[in-house]
């Protein structure tokens, strides 16, 4: 069995870092009824590629009883295909030969394992139920999948194809870490016949390598019930437990969402909204979500995203406009999306107004093809929560995948921190945000994805402003 991985950031041969492995030797190492061999076919400054390779000893298989259980089948645990394809065997191997870097740390190189790369990798031989079962894996994950079904017998053309595909995944900007824990989780999903003892420790594995992308995937019952072999004793606390780790993707209030606190002076903030003095005690929160709605009713747009819809604030708003004909909330949590149902009254909805609405669980860095086809989305202080790093799967997700007629990103002024007397100099607004940009921070990055993706862009202030900081957040409108 053969697994390749290729780059071609530049320079390429940062992979050698990253895998802890020099291009220039061969290394090999003993598994489990075998031996996996690690070589560079190729590694130049501008592409390389490591190969991971796998031989299994036939006979060490049923020697060590590692093989197949050959109930029904006498000869099963003699002729069989584990020697030839991707199975557990590999995602041990795996594990054993890039654990370093599938741990995402780099001695030499500390800021590599962050770095967003184009990464291609194909597995030779991989067993699946048809194509559209491997599409319904690696898809979600953002790749651009691609498979090769191979015939059952190449001299009988009428038998058809086998079940057997050679799999090329290919993903514009992703970390080494990503690939190699989606490889890890999913190739013993489609194994039938692990080598190893499905136990507690095992569900404790997938926790750890899934935690990041498995709450939000589609099938990710479907992925928890396969790696762990339908063993009811594992399968449903590991679900619950991965669920149980969700965390909303907005930020639906905090201790600075007060304009009262947020702007000391009320006169300068009457004066400057020409508004009464009332309008101070409004939450900064619905400021934001009332500027998002009018925007999305002066946009005229009939099918709109909410992606980190929280607990459907904003939801509301928009089915308040009449030309709005459906929208979507997406969040990454279940249980926020539990009190969306919860305080909009779903179950309760006309079956009309009940059509408009979808509420459903997902993430913004993978790819996700229920977001197409829409005419604006939202993203309401939501990207300030992702790391800095994962901003391009962030934006390969929603403009240059799903790529919404309009689309609407709201997140904090960090000028503005300094008018919050409790905020110390450094410190951000909630404890989950992971940057919070300065106003040419945002205006630069929002140019920058407007370029790339074919849209433009105008940015203004949200909330009462003050001279020299600005405003207490800001918005971005994106229209192609």
């Amino acid at each position: 069995m053969l697994l390749t991985i290729t780059t071609t950031h530049q320079p390429a041969t940062d992979l050698g870092y990253l895998l802890h492995k020099n291009p220039a030797r061969l290394q090999s190492l003993d598994i489990a009824a075998g031996q996996a061999h690690l070589f560079y076919p190729e590694a130049t400054p501008e592409r390389c590629t490591v190969a991971l390779l796998l031989d299994i000893d036939p006979v060490a298989l049923v020697r060590s009883h590692r093989g197949p259980a050959g109930e029904g089948f006498a000869l099963e645990q003699y002729v069989n295909d584990r020697p030839y394809v991707a199975s557990s065997f590999l995602s041990t191997a795996l594990s054993k030969a890039f654990n370093t870097a599938m741990n995402g740390t780099c001695k030499d190189r500390p800021e590599l394992p962050d770095t967003l790369l184009p990464l291609e990798a194909t597995v030779a031989v991989m067993p699946a139920a048809n194509a559209e079962q491997l599409q319904r894996l690696f898809s979600p994950l953002g790749y651009e999948v691609t498979t090769e079904a191979h015939a059952l017998d190449p001299t009988v053309p009428e038998w058809g194809d086998s079940r057997y595909f050679t799999l090329r995944l290919r993903h514009a900007a992703l970390r080494l870490q990503d690939l190699l824990s989606h490889l890890y989780v999913l190739i013993p999903v489609l194994d039938n016949d692990k080598h190893y003892w499905v136990n507690a420790s095992e569900a404790e594995k997938l926790l750890h390598r899934g935690a990041a992308w498995l709450p939000q995937h589609p099938d990710r019952e479907f992925i928890t019930r396969r790696y762990l072999r339908n063993l009811a004793q594992y399968v449903n606390p590991t679900l619950e437990r991965l669920l149980e780790g969700d965390e909303p993707l907005s930020e639906e209030s905090s201790d600075f969402d007060s304009l009262e606190t947020a702007n000391p002076s009320g006169a300068e903030a009457t004066h400057n909204l020409g508004q009464p003095a009332a309008r101070e005690k409004q939450s900064l929160h619905d400021i934001r979500l009332d500027r998002v709605a009018e925007e999305i009713r002066r946009l005229g747009a009939k099918r709109v995203l909410d992606l980190g819809c929280g607990e459907g604030k904003l939801v509301r708003r928009l089915l308040a406009i009449p030309h709005v004909e459906h929208v979507l909330g997406m969040d990454v949590s279940h249980r926020e999306l539990q009190r969306a149902q919860d305080r909009l009254h779903v179950a309760e909805m006309p079956p009309r107004q009940r059509e408009r609405l979808t509420l459903t669980q997902g993430s913004l860095l993978y790819h996700d093809p229920r977001l197409n086809g829409y005419d604006a989305a939202a993203v309401v202080e939501v990207i300030e929560h992702l790391d800095e790093s994962r901003l391009a799967a962030f934006e390969q997700v929603v403009f240059a995948r799903a790529q919404p007629g309009a689309v609407l990103v709201t997140t904090p002024n960090a000028d503005y921190n300094q008018r919050y007397e409790t905020l110390s100099a450094g410190q951000f607004r909630h404890t989950d945000h992971r940057f919070e940009w300065t106003q040419a921070q945002f205006r630069e990055w929002a140019a920058g994805v407007a370029e790339r993706n074919g849209y433009r862009v105008r940015v203004e202030a949200l909330g009462p402003e003050v001279a020299e900081v600005g405003a207490p957040s800001q918005l971005a409108v994106f229209e192609r």
